[in-house]
């Protein structure tokens, strides 16, 4: 009785008015706190490490990520944000803090990744307000890797939204010899949503991350907003002088016709691509050099309602 009065004065709490909202989803490319944690192959990002990862590098790279979102939210602040490639707790907190004008709050799971970079979700709980988390594990046998973060909550007051954040296995090893893995999570993503859409088939949701390969229309009940974007030559991700989509939005039918995909590519994320030409996201690494003014390999991917 207790927790369902809790739920509802939350939802009642952050009731507005129906209006346009963003979802947000970004592979921030390692955001590692500064110390060594027994339990993860984090060497690299210690001070004493290969990246000579100290307080001050992790810092700036926090400040970076939020100038982005601030940037994104230049008009209305996302709702919701994915992230992928976070650490732990400690660095969604460090985030959180140059964003304290807007009363976000984070939700993530610790998973078997043994790198130990994770998935994780920022949400403003004037808008959203959580009902569920929970963290999907990708049984890979002996291979180890992200859990996927699902999350159910109150748009606005109105609608019940349910969101995926993922980041899928890489294709380290070649994509033929890696495929099984990323069909895997999808399959742990497919399960999920026929369980929800058993119990309400018009129900609105989004699965969003780095899915680590070009978009396709692969999961049953769900449509992948991304692929128009790529016929267009539009891109997250630059390998080789190549823009690839690895970044996706999929939504249910009940959203496909209210929401649309875009990829945020401000001036400012992007430098010269010296060998093929064009444009590049600005990295905080090149290899082993480091640049301050760097944000990530990716650029983040938005997802609006329409108005």
């Amino acid at each position: 009785m207790y927790k369902w009065l809790l739920i509802g004065l939350s939802v009642w709490w952050c009731v507005s008015v129906t209006q346009a909202w963003t979802i947000m989803s970004y592979n921030v490319e390692n955001l590692f706190d500064y110390h060594k944690d027994s339990l993860k192959n984090d060497d690299e990002f210690t001070p004493g490490g290969a990246r000579h990862w100290t307080y001050a590098r992790y810092q700036t790279k926090v400040e970076q990520i939020a100038r982005v979102i601030c940037a994104v939210g230049e008009n209305e602040m996302p709702a919701i944000v994915g992230l992928c490639e976070v650490e732990n707790d400690y660095c969604l907190r460090g985030l959180c803090y140059p964003l304290r004008r807007y009363p976000y709050r984070s939700i993530h799971f610790e998973s078997p990744d043994e790198r130990g970079v994770d998935v994780a979700l920022l949400y403003n709980p004037r808008t959203f307000c959580v009902l569920d988390s929970m963290a999907l594990a990708v049984d890979l046998g002996e291979d180890k890797t992200r859990d996927i973060l699902y999350v159910s909550g109150v748009m606005d007051g109105s609608d019940t939204l349910h969101v995926f954040v993922c980041h899928l296995p890489s294709m380290l090893g070649g994509k033929a010899t890696s495929e099984w893995k990323r069909q895997t999570a999808k399959r742990v993503i497919l399960n999920k949503v026929n369980d929800i859409l058993e119990i309400q088939p018009n129900a609105k949701m989004v699965v969003m991350g780095d899915m680590n390969d070009a978009p396709h229309e692969d999961i049953p009940g769900m449509n992948n907003l991304m692929i128009p974007l790529e016929r267009q030559g539009m891109g997250s991700h630059r390998y080789h002088g190549i823009w690839t989509c690895l970044d996706q939005f999929y939504v249910s039918d009940a959203l496909v016709q209210q929401c649309q995909a875009d990829i945020y590519n401000a001036p400012f994320l992007l430098e010269d691509d010296n060998k093929y030409l064009g444009v590049k996201p600005k990295r905080t690494f090149i290899g082993y050099q480091y640049h301050a003014d760097g944000f990530s390999d990716h650029l983040p991917i938005l997802l609006t309602t329409n108005d």
